[in-house]
């Protein structure tokens, strides 16, 4: 393997899986749940949108179920 290489002459293309790995989309969450993500994404360094993300990656993959109690 070379030391160094030469990519000035390498062509660059978009990855063609990346629309299949992610979907845009909208949603409305808490003001508190936003600042709690980003004050980690602070203190981490990775995106606060990417760790919310993986913490619902996280609630998939573990199949967590979510347990609420309505006010009567």
């Amino acid at each position: 393997m070379k030391k160094e290489y030469d990519l000035s002459k390498m062509k660059s293309r978009p990855n063609p899986y990346a629309k299949r790995l992610k979907k845009q989309l909208t949603i409305r969450m808490g003001v508190d749940i936003i600042a709690y993500f980003k004050a980690m994404a602070s203190q981490t360094g990775i995106p606060y949108q990417n760790l919310i993300n993986l913490y619902l990656r996280e609630c998939v993959l573990s199949q967590r179920k979510l347990r609420m109690k309505w006010a009567s």
